[in-house]
């Protein structure tokens, strides 16, 4: 089971597992507390989460080296 909930959140891009270990909360908090604001929101939350997981992607491709610049 844990090697499940391994591969679904580095597939679901990581953004609740890396916030807590920042604000050192439990991941769980994180996830519940994204689905109840996005119900009372009217689904802004997901805008930000996307936009998170958008930053974390690349800064992940600029470490690697592999992002390209084109002008």
């Amino acid at each position: 089971m844990k090697k499940v909930q391994q591969f679904i959140e580095n597939q679901a891009f990581g953004v609740c597992t890396r916030l807590g270990e920042i604000m050192d909360l439990p991941t769980s908090r994180i996830r519940i507390f994204f689905v109840y604001s996005s119900f009372l929101a009217f689904g802004s939350p997901i805008l930000l989460y996307m936009a998170l997981a958008f930053i974390r992607d690349l800064r992940k491709l600029l470490r690697r080296g592999k992002a390209k610049w084109y002008y």
